[in-house]
């Protein structure tokens, strides 16, 4: 990563814990690289630097030294937002789900420097807005409902415990857990043409990574299962070549860990029922995958700063 910027803005570890912690993972691959401390918050790069200007005082304003910055919290921090929003200029600031929304493949190029606080919205909006754009350009999407069954989260109670969601404070690691998601819905957020015709659900299951979207819609095109992946093949060898694949080997969720792309179609388990209803079955890793459209959003951010 060549351009100015700077990732992650999360509390500083202690001692050898931010080595330890940031090279390993339970979920992916261990980072291939020694790292001291230094060298780990200058390449892998974890916390803001805030300068208080006044002594020291809470109220005081506050100044981050970074060109863009990119809150990973999953909520964002108030205390975040208030040191970026004090800085006096106007340098980006990437967070992951609201905002002005971003999605590589589908509108980042439609980013302009005037956007400082914008999204990349979520891994499974990531996974479903690319290839559900190809299906509205080819087909023509009328209505459809998306099911993500997706890997527990850490939202979750790792036992039955309290929750204000009855069924996330149910055990992660023993349940097909039923709970709701607004991947669907904000798939209207980079393609407005699409605004109320989608909705959908998430089942989280007893795996640590690696999920996968199940979505039937009608269209107005007809069509065959043939050409509706073969218009998945022609745009993941053109303009989504890194974001969308297609595969046709039958494989299970543990074959696509660390998946660089955002979504890899399951070409044999797409459907089309009576010429106009389609199913389209797509793997995602939604920590790997996620994390490299994040990188690519926060260049395109970064590049525009220049």
């Amino acid at each position: 990563m060549a351009s100015p910027m700077l990732s992650t803005a999360m509390a500083p570890l202690q001692g050898g814990m931010l080595e330890f912690s940031g090279l390993r993972s339970s979920s992916s691959l261990p980072l291939r690289r020694n790292a001291t401390s230094d060298d780990f918050m200058s390449a892998v790069s974890f916390r803001t630097y805030a300068v208080s200007t006044s002594g020291g005082s809470r109220k005081a304003p506050t100044e981050a030294k970074l060109k863009v910055a990119i809150n990973g919290f999953g909520r964002i921090g108030r205390n975040f937002l208030r040191c970026w929003h004090g800085r006096g200029d106007s340098s980006p600031l990437e967070v992951i789900a609201i905002n002005d929304t971003y999605v590589c493949g589908v509108n980042a190029d439609l980013y302009t420097h005037a956007d400082t606080i914008i999204s990349n919205a979520s891994c499974t909006t990531n996974c479903l807005a690319p290839f559900v754009k190809v299906l509205d350009q080819k087909f023509g999407i009328i209505k459809g409902t998306m099911t993500t069954t997706h890997s527990y989260t850490g939202d979750q109670r790792l036992l039955d415990a309290s929750h204000r969601d009855l069924r996330r404070a149910r055990a992660a690691a023993l349940n097909i857990v039923p709970t709701s998601t607004g991947a669907a819905k904000a798939v209207a957020l980079v393609l407005p043409n699409l605004k109320g015709k989608l909705n959908g659900i998430a089942l989280r299951v007893p795996t640590p990574n690696v999920s996968v979207v199940d979505l039937v819609v009608q269209v107005s095109k007809k069509t065959l299962a043939e050409e509706v992946n073969q218009a998945f093949r022609d745009a993941a060898a053109n303009e989504l070549k890194g974001i969308l694949d297609v595969c046709d080997e039958p494989l299970v969720s543990v074959d696509f860990r660390c998946s660089d792309v955002s979504s890899t179609i399951d070409a044999s388990l797409s459907m089309v029922m009576g010429d106009d209803m389609v199913k389209v079955i797509a793997w995602y890793d939604n920590e790997w995958g996620y994390s490299q459209r994040v990188v690519d959003l926060a260049d395109i951010v970064a590049n525009q700063w220049k």
